[in-house]
């Protein structure tokens, strides 16, 4: 069997928790005689193609189209057509949709149909679904992801800074109000906003023609499984698979002296979703917080450049926080090793996310957002502390309490338990796959059950 891949990027460019998923999956899914070949956009303006890890990857480059419904519906016909000639060139049985983006589209979908490959997609992130982006209702609060179309453009609308009543205004205007705009040839961000309810409609309904029209859903989280049901995904085809890692897990000692500081890490992307600046913050609101934060950043564009520096201004001339270079993904569980805990403070609903199962691996409890996944992953008193997720105070209060009672540490760190491995979710697809396959093939969508691990959502 030969699946084709589809992430948001991949290697060797920076790289999220998406990208190391797939790259972690791919591996394990070889050693099950499954043969794996990533498709990627490039940043670049050539495609190209070269080996990675062992799996062949095609780098296509996206189409130069200014027209902004296609960001939010069908998606973009270069790359549809990039992706064709991949499943046509490698004789692909599975095209296997690790993103909802203008190139991992609607039309990517359309020509696998066409050539009789099944297609399987996961969502790894809320901006499959949500036109904000972060799933957090008017940025404050966790949405429950329901496709409600004027609360959703009203959102989206906040995020680019309407105020309230023409948040109202706009939120309520007819979609064929904004399509006469934009037929008009008229452009700019007062454009975008007169059309914020045609566009919000139009990636409702391209979400949910995606989720009926893939062969297999796969939910890697509860929060997900519960909105992809709410979204309209048909049960017999959505799978709960949790993620996992590739990390050997450790047996791990904390500092036990209240007089040396304690040491918390962060790894991941540089952005403001992932919320370093809030514990950033924590810290300096509490200059006499015995407590160290190294930060292991990833800088994917220059948007992340701008917040690094952002972090860097916050920090000023704290020596308890330095910014480090990101390491290598298997380097960074022995890295976390050398640490007490882990600081997961994410802005949006994470899916995961895979830090948390690193810092688990690693043998180290975390202090992380009472947010989606990481709540989910995290127990709060148990292998972990929950913390209001935008609240600085609520940060530097947990962060003192761990400093001053390493009992609390101790006890925290003895429940940390081995977390799921990468092995775990190559099973859960290969089952995924072999049930997609027969049913594409010969034309039947009724569902095929996988092994135990991948389960169908109206069994959980």
């Amino acid at each position: 069997m030969k699946v084709v891949h589809v992430p948001f990027g991949y290697y060797p460019d920076p790289v999220g928790g998406t990208e190391v998923y797939v790259a972690e999956l791919v591996e394990s899914l070889r050693r099950r005689g499954i043969d794996s070949v990533i498709a990627a956009p490039s940043l670049g303006v050539e495609s190209r193609t070269y080996e990675y890890g062992g799996a062949l990857v095609h780098r296509f480059v996206v189409g130069a189209t200014k027209n902004v419904s296609d960001l939010y519906g069908e998606g973009d016909p270069a790359s549809a057509a990039a992706i064709e000639r991949i499943l046509a060139d490698t004789g692909a049985d599975v095209l296997h949709l690790h993103a909802f983006t203008t190139a991992a589209s609607l039309k990517a979908v359309q020509v696998a149909r066409r050539r009789g490959v099944a297609v399987a997609f996961t969502y790894h992130t809320p901006t499959a679904s949500c036109v904000r982006g972060t799933l957090l209702r008017d940025g404050r609060e966790a949405c429950d992801g329901e496709l409600i179309e004027q609360r959703c453009a009203s959102c989206l609308l906040e995020s680019r800074g309407a105020g309230e009543a023409v948040r109202e205004l706009l939120s309520r205007l007819p979609p064929t109000v904004g399509s006469a705009v934009a037929a008009t040839g008229a452009s700019g961000p007062w454009v975008t906003a007169l059309r914020a309810r045609e566009l919000t409609r139009s990636r409702h309904a391209g979400f949910r023609q995606l989720l009926q029209n893939v062969d297999a859903v796969i939910a890697v989280c509860e929060w997900v499984r519960s909105l992809l049901l709410r979204a309209g995904a048909t049960p017999s085809r959505l799978m709960l698979s949790r993620q996992g890692t590739a990390a050997r897990p450790r047996v791990h000692t904390p500092s036990v002296d209240p007089t040396v500081p304690l040491r918390l890490a962060f790894v991941g992307r540089l952005h403001p979703t992932k919320g370093v600046d809030i514990v950033v913050k924590a810290l300096a609101s509490r200059p006499e917080l015995r407590a160290t934060l190294d930060v292991y950043g990833v800088a994917q564009d220059a948007s992340a450049m701008r917040y690094a520096a952002e972090l860097r201004a916050l920090a000023a001339n704290d020596s308890r926080i330095r910014f480090l270079n990101a390491v290598p993904r298997a380097a960074v569980v022995p890295t976390l090793a050398a640490y007490d805990a882990t600081v997961v403070p994410s802005q949006w609903l994470e899916t995961g996310p895979l830090t948390v199962l690193e810092s688990f691996a690693a043998g180290l409890p975390v202090v992380g957002s009472h947010l989606g996944g990481v709540a989910e992953l995290v127990s709060h008193d148990r292998d972990g502390w929950l913390v209001s997720h935008s609240d600085p105070s609520a940060w530097a209060t947990a962060i003192e309490r761990l400093a001053a009672d390493r009992s609390l540490l101790a006890r925290l760190t003895a429940g940390v338990e081995r977390p799921r491995s990468t092995d775990d979710v190559a099973r859960d697809m290969a089952s995924v796959y072999e049930s997609i396959v027969p049913r594409r093939n010969n034309g039947d969508r009724a569902h095929a059950s996988p092994e135990s691990g991948a389960v169908a959502a109206g069994a959980v």
